[in-house]
């Protein structure tokens, strides 16, 4: 197939991952989206989100990044919070869920690139993957971590002096 071609097949194939996974996940209602199921808890690693901080430098680029929930009716937009009080917070929580899960699976779908490819443009496609995914998927588990501890704050839970550190 002439590399034209090629490039467009990828070019339309990743808008329809993006879109397609983006849509299916804005359906189901948020209590689908559990923040202690095993891929949404936080780990030990994360240093109650300080790795976000430290090795990512997240608060200095995560304002940068588009917010997907606006292309669909449905969609809950995580830019800036709406309201303060536990039930709202506690969608938010749940809302980081569903973004990070939506990306984690538009990631997944690199691998089919190979199927069409030549191998090392479907390592592009891996890259580009990364590249698209893993700055939403940190910003997800950096803002669900500090907002659970707001949630614990905001429930009577939490030292107030911690909670001042955020």
């Amino acid at each position: 197939m002439p590399t034209l071609w090629t490039v467009l097949i990828d070019i339309a194939a990743w808008l329809v991952i993006h879109f397609g996974v983006s849509w299916a996940f804005s359906q189901p209602p948020a209590t689908f989206f559990n923040p202690d199921h095993w891929l949404m808890r936080e780990r030990a690693f994360e240093k109650d989100g300080r790795v976000y901080k430290s090795l990512f430098k997240v608060k200095a680029w995560k304002g940068r990044l588009p917010d997907g929930a606006a292309l669909f009716k449905k969609g809950f937009r995580k830019k800036k919070m709406a309201e303060s009080g536990p039930q709202y917070v506690e969608l938010f929580i749940r809302e980081t869920c569903r973004a990070e899960a939506t990306h984690w699976v538009a990631f997944f779908f690199a691998f089919i690139f190979f199927i069409w490819n030549l191998w090392w443009v479907g390592l592009v496609m891996v890259v580009y993957a990364v590249a698209a995914n893993a700055p939403c998927i940190i910003t997800q588990r950096y803002n669900r971590i500090r907002f659970r501890r707001v949630l614990r704050r905001l429930k009577g839970k939490y030292p107030a002096k911690e909670y001042r550190a955020l």
